[in-house]
């Protein structure tokens, strides 16, 4: 498999080696040893699953505490995947990184503990699937606004404006990191100094 970091520390794009032939192809999505050499070590305790149609956004989502590594990936169509560093004292708290992600590119994201993670459908629907570190606890569940403009993110142009998009009244409200951070900075994880 091929690692590249981006840059924020601890957060990866992988490419899975495939194996072609004639009767199609096979490709190893996670293997614990494999990951723990490459420096990726989380041990994956629950896998997610959505379909969801073109123009959902879902997101921008974290757990504290029981914050969650997460491997992200694509099964079907293609998603435009994005991230906020939310970790108190990180040199890089508040900044974002994008990729697309579908099933014909076959990459994966790495995202460690204390980022906001969420993605926009860009295909006619899409398959995204997930593994966890940690298991899902809904009094650690929060988020931040996906559409703040200081997150510094270009969601994509779907031909329609913002209003077309299909977000859910849960995360119409969330606050924005400025907000979250001076209301409640406790609410967001602390950076550990570890590249994770």
């Amino acid at each position: 498999m091929k690692i590249e970091p981006t840059p924020l520390a601890g957060l990866y794009v992988i490419e899975p080696r495939v194996f072609n032939d004639a009767r199609g192809w096979f490709m190893e999505t996670y293997h614990e040893l494999g990951y723990g050499q490459a420096g990726l070590d989380a041990r994956m305790v629950q896998a997610n699953h959505s379909h969801s149609r073109r123009g959902t956004v879902r997101g921008l989502h974290f757990q504290h505490p029981h914050g969650q590594v997460k491997l992200v990936r694509v099964v079907q169509g293609e998603v435009f995947d994005a991230v906020v560093d939310i970790r108190r004292g990180s040199p890089t708290f508040g900044q974002s990184f994008s990729v697309m992600l579908s099933a014909e590119n076959r990459r994966q994201l790495w995202v460690p503990l204390g980022f906001a993670h969420g993605f926009c459908v860009t295909s006619g629907t899409a398959d995204f699937v997930y593994q966890c570190s940690d298991f899902y606890a809904p009094s650690a569940e929060r988020g931040i606004s996906w559409n703040d403009p200081a997150n510094g993110i270009t969601w994509p142009d779907l031909g329609g404006d913002e209003g077309s998009l299909v977000v859910s009244a849960k995360d119409a409200v969330l606050p924005t990191l400025a907000a979250l951070y001076l209301a409640s900075p406790d609410l967001l994880p602390l950076w550990d100094g570890a590249p994770a």
